[in-house]
């Protein structure tokens, strides 16, 4: 639950009891039928905003040693996945990856589905693809406008070339034993 769910939930109740009590939270009363005015403060220009279901989550790329827990995005990676956090529990997920300009002809590279666990949160496998400029789609039940989308860069550094043997020399033979002149030498220990 975000902390603006909790507000919300929060301000509901205290809502309803204070109404059950013959209070409102608005400055006057309301008229027979109205809703209580309910003023909420937070960081969207003194509105919270909540998220309508299906758009409260985020999107993130990850290199591959990033812990799936951290919700900073990677926009260059080598292997990377991708990770969800804060959409509705169980939500189904449909994502494609497209080549993107500069370096990129708006080709989908790859694509894949993924169903999130019960917190909104879940995550590919590895992948890899050739270095360049990509663009995530992130398309999802309950979607409400276009898919969330991420762009990134994949640059993997060039193998470090392995060395290749000289050209072979043909193997030199054993020089052959002295040969003793006048006969056999003596043993010696």
């Amino acid at each position: 639950m975000t902390i603006v769910q909790w507000r919300a939930n929060l301000t509901i109740l205290a809502g309803v009891a204070l109404t059950a009590a013959g209070l409102t939270l608005a400055s006057a009363a309301p008229s027979a039928g109205a809703q209580p005015v309910v003023h909420h403060h937070g960081h969207h220009g003194g509105k919270a905003r909540a998220a309508r279901n299906g758009d409260n989550g985020t999107i993130k790329i990850h290199g591959s040693t990033t812990p799936v827990t951290d919700r900073r995005n990677e926009p260059h990676v080598c292997i990377f996945y991708l990770d969800a956090f804060g959409f509705d529990p169980g939500q189904s997920v449909s994502w494609r990856i497209k080549s993107w300009p500069p370096a990129g002809d708006r080709a989908v590279v790859t694509s894949g589905a993924l169903v999130l666990r019960s917190n909104g949160a879940g995550h590919t496998g590895d992948m890899t693809l050739p270095n360049g400029h990509y663009k995530l789609f992130w398309n999802f039940a309950g979607e409400h406008g276009s898919a969330k989308q991420k762009v990134f860069w994949v640059a993997c550094a060039a193998p470090a070339p392995t060395p290749s043997p000289g050209p072979s020399s043909p193997p030199v033979p054993p020089a052959p034993a002295p040969t003793p002149v006048g006969g056999t030498l003596p043993v010696t220990g």
